[in-house]
């Protein structure tokens, strides 16, 4: 086992405040379950999951509520014992409407039957990936990509470099760092199944150099580790986490515009996501919890809580003292890339990294002005676009000529307007014109596929 400096430094990027201090050396806090939970159906990539019970119907921790619709698409699991309120549209965390599932908890906690553990070593790779396709398993740094999918590349895309993302670039998130500070050993027995799976020759962690205390604990569980294993320890800069900056980065290839990280022989998978596997496969354990930093400045006790999946952000709030009177927005996610929230009914998600609770203080109201041709969207930006142009061109509804601009190729990092003086939503401007370039497509193929 190695470890070194990561070789190459990606393009752009910004170094926004660190905000980590008040819960990077707190250990993490197990919240009890709340007496409600508001369980999504639309947690992750790809097709919503379609529900397996009804209201009135009684289910046990652990057990599956809903099951996959398509191959892009998980199972989702009850993550306490109780009865099923109702199963009905409602807003979630994600600002978008999707079917919930409200579970009033019975305090009893009982759990159902759970999947026989496996000596992973010794199983074929498909079952194993058919284990954590049943535990609901997803990318859990954000995008929440169903990760059996990722595990089977097509044929003729070869996996030779396997990544774990341990970066954690956002401000104030620390719940990956306290997972690899506190649980290295859980993380790295789900890297060795990953890799078992995919039957990589290369495994590397990777870690930003602001976080010592993982990296050594990490180094101590990787000791003596066989094969091409490194632990890869990154400058710190936002966004290094991002999937295709954290592949330059580590092994200096880039991912082709319009292709995935497969068409250059890697995989990534965000340390939480490899914890998750490990209960999945070795200990038959489903998906229902994760670990959440609860932060910002209007959060009375900032800590790191391993919190149940669909728990109410009221409830997560109010187990960490609740709200100062300055609350001005809650967040979910990072302050660079989160959605902030109209109300604290929705439920926590398997991808929900941090809730961000900022004071009046720290939320700056302005109103955006014309671009003054600057150059520091395009000097920042990690995917090596002109966002004061893409931006001009999909304000003009020119879609044509922003897709051709390769706007699909923004990672909505929010780098861009993190510099712009001008304030203008250039995110915003990125996410709606992607949403419409998509949706184009998607009608000029329906016109094909009807004249055909």
């Amino acid at each position: 086992m190695k470890v070194l400096r990561a070789p190459f430094r990606p393009r752009g990027g910004v170094h926004p405040a660190y905000a980590k201090e008040a819960t990077a050396g707190r250990p993490i806090v197990t919240m009890p379950p709340p007496a409600t939970l508001m369980v999504s159906l639309a947690q992750h990539l790809g097709a919503p999951s379609k529900p397996l019970v009804k209201k009135g119907d009684a289910v046990l921790r652990g057990q599956a509520i809903a099951e996959p619709v398509g191959y892009v698409s998980t199972w989702v699991h009850a993550p306490v014992s109780g009865t099923i309120k109702s199963v009905e549209q409602r807003v979630t965390i994600s600002g978008q409407s999707a079917t919930v599932v409200e579970i009033a908890a019975d305090g009893q906690d009982r759990a159902a039957e759970a999947a026989v553990p496996t000596d992973w070593t010794h199983v074929e790779p498909r079952v194993l990936v058919d284990q954590v396709l049943r535990a609901g398993i997803v990318g859990m740094g954000g995008a929440g990509f169903p990760t059996h999918v990722k595990l089977l590349p097509p044929a003729g895309k070869t996996i030779d470099t396997l990544i774990l993302n341990g970066a954690e670039c956002e401000p104030y998130l620390t719940a990956d760092h306290r997972l690899m500070v506190e649980q290295a050993a859980r993380v790295w027995e789900g890297a060795l199944v990953l890799r078992h799976i995919l039957a990589a020759p290369r495994l590397c962690v990777a870690v930003e150099d602001n976080k010592p205390d993982a990296i050594a604990a990490l180094e101590q569980v990787m000791r003596g580790a066989e094969g091409d294993v490194a632990l890869v320890v990154l400058k710190s800069w936002y966004p290094q986490g991002a999937e295709r900056q954290l592949i330059y980065a580590v092994t200096g290839r880039e991912v082709p515009s319009g292709g995935l990280p497969m068409d250059v022989g890697v995989l990534v998978e965000n340390v939480g996501t490899a914890a998750a596997v490990a209960d999945a496969v070795v200990r038959g354990q489903p998906l229902i919890e994760r670990v959440v930093t609860v932060a910002g400045a209007a959060v009375r006790e900032p800590r790191n809580v391993l919190a149940r999946v669909g728990t109410p952000l009221r409830d997560v709030l109010a187990f960490c003292g609740g709200l100062t009177p300055e609350v001005g927005k809650v967040l979910c996610g990072g302050p660079m890339m989160g959605v902030a929230q109209a109300s604290d009914d929705a439920g926590l998600a398997k991808t929900t990294s941090g809730v961000l609770a900022l004071s009046r203080d720290q939320v700056v109201s302005f109103s955006s002005q014309p671009c003054i041709s600057c150059g520091r969207c395009v000097r920042a930006c990690p995917a090596g676009l002109l966002p004061c142009t893409l931006s001009e061109h999909l304000e003009a509804e020119q879609y044509d000529r922003a897709e051709q601009l390769h706007v699909l190729d923004c990672i909505e990092c929010g780098a861009c307007a993190y510099v712009c003086p001008a304030r203008r939503p250039l995110v915003q401007h990125m996410r709606q014109g992607k949403a419409r370039v998509l949706a184009r497509r998607r009608e000029a193929r329906a016109k094909q596929e009807a004249r055909a």
